[in-house]
């Protein structure tokens, strides 16, 4: 069975008395265990608002979710919000970092939700610092830290309580070429070493590259699939 399984998946936005906008028009995809997929498209395609479905962010107009069998759909709120703190992993274009906290404190964050002792979460947030490269960074606030290092804490954070899904979306959009492709590679590596499960939401070209298989999405519709 595959890790996600989607069906028939619409998202509508009323947008006033009589306007209505169909953010997704029945998608269907699956994603395999251990697999990178690109969805690509322009913006207003729908890229993003099927990443935030896929996180438990927003919930389908019709349509099913799975995930590893769960439907997601059917969750409560607090099933949801533990969904989104033991699944799943999320890598924001714009980092999404605390400003007022270290590098460390950032990475520790999510597991305080999770309900990791103290001792524990410091140890696991020191470890994930490491993995991307950032051992050296762990007291340097946000506003010490490039772009791309920030991007990397982002990452360390989202890998930290060991979900089945990392959804990153546009995680290249706010740094130049030379630093989004490390963070590509750095993303790649962690799939490759540790068998993650990566989706990202892009319309750089560039990202393609790093995919094992690409979905375009069109107002709405998955218009095209590249292996």
């Amino acid at each position: 069975m595959a890790l996600v399984q989607v069906e028939d998946l619409h998202r509508v936005f009323p947008m006033g008395s009589e306007v209505v906008v169909h953010a997704l028009n029945g998608v269907n995809l699956s994603v395999e265990e251990g697999e990178i997929l690109g969805l690509m498209g322009p913006s207003g395609s729908g890229k993003s608002t099927l990443l935030y479905l896929l996180g438990g962010l927003d919930r389908p107009s019709a349509g099913r979710i799975w995930v590893r069998g769960e439907d997601i759909t059917q969750l409560d709120e607090n099933a949801l919000a533990r969904y989104r703190r033991k699944q799943v992993g999320f890598v924001f274009q714009t980092f999404n970092l605390v400003p007022t906290m270290t590098a460390l404190e950032n990475v520790e964050f999510p597991m305080i939700f999770a309900g990791v002792p103290p001792t524990m979460r410091r140890a696991r947030a020191q470890a994930a610092l490491e993995m991307v490269g950032l051992g050296d960074r762990a007291s340097h606030r946000p506003t010490e830290l490039s772009g791309g290092q920030q991007q990397r804490v982002a990452i360390a954070r989202a890998l930290v309580n060991q979900p089945a899904i990392v959804l990153a979306d546009e995680p290249t959009g706010n740094l130049d070429s030379r630093t989004g492709a490390e963070v590509m590679d750095l993303l790649a590596r962690l799939n490759r070493e540790q068998g993650r499960t990566i989706i990202i939401v892009s319309h750089d070209p560039k990202v393609a590259q790093y995919a094992h298989r690409c979905m375009h999405l069109l107002d709405g519709e998955i218009v095209e699939a590249e292996h």
